[in-house]
């Protein structure tokens, strides 16, 4: 079993410079070309670009490289969005709980076939001294951007029951060596805002979820009593049990569906 708490915490931003010195920039709007690299780091979120195509396929930009440096549009095929909604059929309970980790499993299950369309996001580590050198690292505002594009894509995929979608916030912003983002979801129960905080593991694991009040008190998602919202077993279906209307599949599902199906360790 993996070990779900980091070794210590440090500032998600590694850049010079004011937090408001580099707004996005033109080539953030509309679609641009399938990859761009060396663009000017950006000290806050961009915000979601992605669409639904016809076929059911999904094409979106996905940001890596620490502060949104590399920016790649990749499109996640219609059989790989029913591949996700398969597992998440699994996480179908209507508690509060079984609702957030559907939520966190939609977003580790889209973080694997980002990874299958750009291989080097396997380098990024947690937080960011583990990987300060590899192709394909993942920072805070990288991590908050991807997991509300994916986020708002499940969301408009009604994948996301019981949630809203709103804009990533940030804590500590004055800070430089503890400012961090986030991406928000909102209780339609009641307005409860939660954050959803993927940079904390590494990409291609479950995030971490947690009232957005307590994480800007740089609370421990992975710290009682939040770490029961945060379980980390070893494959998904410790994680979520299937529904009796399901139980009838194959006890054994194929080699290409457990693979998926394992939580990297």
């Amino acid at each position: 079993m993996l070990d779900t708490r980091p070794a210590f915490t440090v500032s998600c931003l590694l850049l010079t410079g004011l937090l408001w010195a580099i707004p996005p920039g033109p080539l953030d709007a509309g679609w641009g070309r399938a990859k761009d690299d060396g663009l000017d780091p950006i000290t806050r979120p961009l915000p979601s670009d992605y669409r639904i195509n016809k076929d059911g396929s999904i094409t979106l930009r996905v940001c890596y490289n620490w502060s949104c440096s590399s920016r790649e549009f990749v499109t996640f095929s219609a059989a790989d969005m029913a591949n996700v909604k398969g597992y998440l059929t699994q996480c179908a309970g209507d508690s509060f709980h079984d609702r957030v980790q559907r939520l966190r499993v939609g977003i580790w299950q889209l973080q694997l076939v980002a990874q299958k369309y750009i291989p080097t996001l396997t380098n990024d580590r947690e937080i960011n001294e583990f990987d300060r050198d590899v192709e394909g690292r993942l920072d805070c505002v990288d991590s908050s951007t991807n997991t509300t594009t994916y986020l708002r894509i499940l969301q408009d995929l009604g994948q996301l029951p019981g949630f809203s979608v709103t804009n990533p916030e940030v804590r500590n912003l004055l800070d430089f060596h503890a400012v961090h983002w986030t991406a928000v979801v909102t209780d339609k129960n009641d307005g409860k805002l939660w954050s959803v905080d993927s940079w904390f593991r590494p990409h291609g694991h479950l995030p971490f979820v947690m009232p957005l009040a307590d994480w800007k008190k740089d609370k421990k998602a992975w710290e009682s009593p939040y770490n029961k919202a945060n379980p980390y077993p070893v494959s998904i279906q410790e994680l979520c049990p299937l529904p009796q209307r399901v139980a009838a599949e194959p006890a054994e599902p194929p080699a290409s569906r457990t693979a998926v199906a394992t939580l990297r360790r």
